[in-house]
């Protein structure tokens, strides 16, 4: 019996739950990689559109606010119209405006219509991991590993794809190039992807939920990338209201809300979203320390600096096909809190380094041993988080963890670098070398608390059955 399920453990997932996932996973990747292909090209563009460079700025910063501002809105949409058509509707208007971006006739027009492209493309990637979610059952962290990769070379990718297009054609090319992928990408959806039509809850839109929440979630990211502006700040403080009335009517309201806070009161739920929020948080924390510490403290210039930090990102390639066989032998709470101790192993050197001064083997090695934690641990969380909630609540699941973890980044990223600068202020009585050895004991300091949190995680993922049309699939596959 032990033999049986430790075989039924490690064997691979079905080839139909490979194509569903391969072509979910392919509007996940392009919506990411068109976040980051326009940013080495803003001073083109400010340039052949004859605007400023804070103007142009808005190219991109309105497409990732726009990603946000619909985020919550997902839920819903599944539960009233169904993933596989919400899919389908968000690929096909995330195409048609990237057609109209390449179309633009000024930078005002760029910029709304890459917010209108933003808000299509924001909900894509959650949709992606619902139907993964959907698909998969307890073969979640094996398919979670598989599309992980894809997802993590969009943004490495993105910058190199824009370089070789403005370089040999116009900048419109940046948003045309997604004609064809996009018309692609939409056949395979149509043919490959289950339909879900029966797993249909149409439930009445809760817009005093949505009012509160989406103005609360793009404030929020807005003010915390924008702390040293009186705006920035007072949207922080605004989007922090707007969260306390959210939360008592979201309450109040129970499975009418826009989100059901009740998902939260499950333990395991609960721990894989702290998990996930500390998980990003620490990494976008690190993001911004390490370079700011290379290239200011450490005397490196951007290119050398650039050339370290692609360790951290070599050592997240080398682990992250293997985290689906590490969880099932080792189970979620092992793995993710390995992952956790390894990143915080990884970050601890910094602390040295910021007070002795800089080796660049030391720092490449840690940042590549702290690439290899940091992906062990968002795989066997997010398969937990799915495990504990019942099927028909998946998607409500699905926004709650997406929104979490779009908040994580810039929540911990602020803290750091609110930190550091008020130790950098005291650089009169103490060296700058002291204030980034601080921050860097703070982030530490988070890397433990985010330990704390993965050992909460269970240890296996609660078995999920796989739908019946998948179910069908396998029994043909192996009837011949």
């Amino acid at each position: 019996m032990a033999a049986a399920e430790e075989q039924d453990e490690t064997a691979q997932p079905n080839p139909h739950l490979w194509r569903i996932s391969s072509v979910a996973v392919l509007g996940a990747f392009l919506a990411q990689m068109d976040a980051t292909v326009v940013n080495v090209s803003l001073s083109s563009l400010a340039l052949e559109l004859h605007t400023t460079l804070s103007n142009i700025q808005w190219v991109t910063s309105g497409y990732l606010l726009a990603l946000a501002l619909t985020l919550p809105l997902s839920g819903w949409l599944v539960d009233r119209i169904g993933a596989k058509a919400l899919y389908l509707w968000c690929f096909s208007a995330f195409t048609l405006t990237s057609a109209l971006c390449g179309l633009a006739w000024s930078a005002n027009s760029l910029i709304g219509f890459r917010i209108l492209q933003g808000m299509s493309g924001g909900l894509l990637a959650p949709m992606a991991q619902l139907i993964m979610a959907r698909a998969a059952g307890d073969k979640m962290a094996r398919v979670m590993s598989f599309a992980a990769m894809p997802i993590l070379l969009a943004p490495l990718l993105g910058p190199v794809i824009a370089g070789a297009l403005l370089k040999f054609a116009s900048w419109r090319w940046l948003f045309l190039v997604n004609l064809p992928f996009g018309t692609l990408a939409l056949t395979l959806a149509a043919l490959f992807l289950p339909h879900d039509r029966h797993e249909r809850r149409p439930r009445s839109l809760d817009l005093i939920g949505l009012g509160l929440l989406s103005p609360c979630v793009v404030l929020f990211l807005y003010g915390s990338e924008h702390t040293t502006d009186p705006f920035g700040l007072a949207a922080l403080a605004l989007s922090i209201v707007l969260f306390i009335v959210f939360f008592r009517w979201a309450t109040w309201k129970k499975d009418d809300a826009i989100i059901d806070l009740r998902l939260f009161k499950d333990d395991i739920f609960s721990a894989a979203v702290v998990t996930q929020f500390l998980s990003q948080g620490s990494a976008f924390a690190g993001q911004m320390l390490v370079p700011v510490f290379l290239t200011r403290s450490g005397g490196l210039s951007p290119s050398q600096a650039g050339l370290l930090l692609a360790a951290q990102g070599l050592g997240m390639m080398t682990t992250y096909s293997f985290v689906g066989s590490l969880v099932d032998r080792f189970g979620n709470r092992s793995v993710s809190a390995g992952g956790a101790l390894t990143a915080l192993a990884g970050t601890l050197p910094f602390i040295y380094l910021a007070s002795r001064g800089l080796a660049g083997p030391l720092v490449a090695g840690a940042l590549f041993v702290r690439g290899m934690g940091l992906s062990c641990i968002g795989i066997p969380s997010i398969s937990a988080a799915y495990s504990s909630v019942k099927r028909q609540d998946l998607p409500m699941a699905t926004t709650a963890l997406n929104i979490v973890m779009r908040m994580g980044g810039p929540t911990l990223t602020t803290i750091c670098a609110t930190f550091l600068g008020w130790r950098l202020a005291a650089h009169a009585t103490a060296p700058a070398s002291s204030a980034y050895s601080d921050a860097f004991a703070l982030l530490c300091g988070f890397h433990l608390v985010l330990v704390a949190a993965a050992m909460r995680l269970p240890r296996r993922a609660r078995k999920t059955p796989a739908p019946a049309s998948l179910q069908r699939c396998e029994t043909e596959d192996r009837t011949g």
